[in-house]
């Protein structure tokens, strides 16, 4: 006898979204994390330093993120390194630059 789809299917969520909610406005989007564990990328990445985050669909699949590190280009590391925060508009200009 075929089983049909009534298997239970994880619902965890990894905490993180570069995508903003439906009723959020875009501007919310998880766009900066703050590291909070860098064991085995002590060169890459700095405690306590806030990063830029960039999308990145397959890595989310992965439990990963992709940041910009320390040497200016963007990598994927875990996410259990990192914890999503909203920075005040004043500072996300000044990190974004503009």
């Amino acid at each position: 006898m075929k089983h049909m789809g009534s298997a239970r299917k994880s619902t965890r969520s990894s905490g993180f979204s570069t995508e903003p909610k439906a009723t959020e406005p875009k501007a919310s989007a998880v766009r900066f994390v703050l590291c909070v564990r860098n064991k085995d990328y002590q060169a890459s990445l700095e405690l306590r330093k806030v990063y830029r985050l960039l999308r990145d669909d397959v890595a989310t699949k992965h439990r990963q993120v992709r940041v910009i590190d320390e040497s200016g280009e963007d990598y994927l590391y875990p996410e259990r390194y990192f914890v999503p925060i909203k920075l005040p508009p004043v500072a996300e200009k000044a990190m974004l630059g503009s």
